[in-house]
């Protein structure tokens, strides 16, 4: 795993000097792996390190903390993701009331400049910092050129004509279309999170389930998806098939938010291990049956159908 540090004047001086990515990479998705690749390529080319900025919470989160949850990637998430795509050290710097009062100015001479030493710094099109998002790319060229870093912008980048955006792959994920985010995203969309102890009403019929953490995650639309599951400290075994279900289960008149992940020929204790559940395709939408004989020929029609899409898919 690469390091992660949380306050950017907590960077030790092996990981400054080097070549700065800046954003905040929520899913690290097709349009986010571009920028690393380019700041990767400059990183390579100066024999420097290179360091991906990125803030939790969200800047979103902590502007407008009643906005329910929205993240495509919690914190481990990202920081594997963006390991995956070469980043050799992250700064999640912790975003509060005096980061967020930082001026624009100050980000560039106190943070990139006299903490971190960057050499070259990356960022989209769209990125702005600063107090009250003062700063944009504009202002850091110049900003660059005057102190003696440079700086590449990358111009938005599209598929068909519409541009790689987190907000569009939450659209995605919010109608259910696990094809298309996976897609955006250049990977299967994830739900990361620790086995709960639940009601223990699926053993009772047939098809336990491992009642997964939601979390800050994003909810995507409410139903069954064929998914795939990959348990931590099992890596080696490899992802496991499986059907899923996120919802309220309104049969049981429950109001509690739940995802469910039922693991096809699988028999182990997973309380307490962290889940990596991968969505790879919508079955169906939630439904309230009038008993569990109905409840329990649906579950099963559904595995079968989990069973077809996700063998469908290993063929592909």
């Amino acid at each position: 795993m690469v390091p992660v540090f949380d306050d950017w004047r907590s960077v030790p001086p092996e990981w400054t000097g080097g070549v700065v990515a800046l954003g905040n990479f929520d899913g690290v998705h097709c349009g986010h792996q571009a920028l690393i690749a380019h700041a990767r390529e400059k990183a390579g080319q100066l024999d420097a390190p290179l360091l991906a900025f990125t803030f939790e919470p969200h800047p979103r989160g902590f502007f407008v903390p009643d906005t329910g949850p929205f993240r495509l990637t919690l914190a481990p998430a990202k920081t594997r993701l963006l390991a995956e795509h070469g980043v050799k050290a992250v700064l999640a710097q912790h975003f509060d009331a005096a980061f967020a009062a930082l001026p624009a100015a100050s980000f560039i001479e106190e943070v990139l400049v006299k903490g971190l030493r960057a050499r070259h710094v990356v960022g989209g099109y769209d990125f702005t910092f600063g107090a009250r998002r003062s700063g944009n790319v504009e202002m850091l060229r110049a900003e660059g050129q005057a102190r003696g870093f440079e700086v590449s912008v990358l111009d938005p980048v599209t598929h068909e004509g519409e541009i790689y955006s987190s907000t569009r792959i939450r659209e995605a994920l919010r109608h259910g279309w696990a094809r298309e985010a996976a897609g955006l995203l250049g990977h299967q969309w994830e739900i990361e999170g620790t086995v709960e102890l639940g009601d223990q009403r699926g053993r009772t019929i047939g098809f336990p389930t491992a009642n997964v953490a939601l979390g800050e995650h994003l909810r995507p639309r409410f139903g069954v998806y064929a998914v795939r599951a990959l348990i931590d400290g099992q890596e080696s075994q490899g992802w496991r098939n499986g059907v899923a279900n996120l919802g309220k289960r309104p049969t049981f008149g429950k109001l509690q938010e739940n995802f469910e992940v039922h693991l096809f020929d699988f028999t182990g204790d997973l309380y307490g291990k962290v889940l990596r559940v991968a969505l790879v395709d919508f079955i169906r939408p939630e439904m309230k049956f009038t008993g569990l004989d109905q409840l329990k020929a649906q579950i099963a029609a559904d595995g079968q159908r989990a069973r077809a899409i996700l063998e469908a898919c290993h063929s592909e």
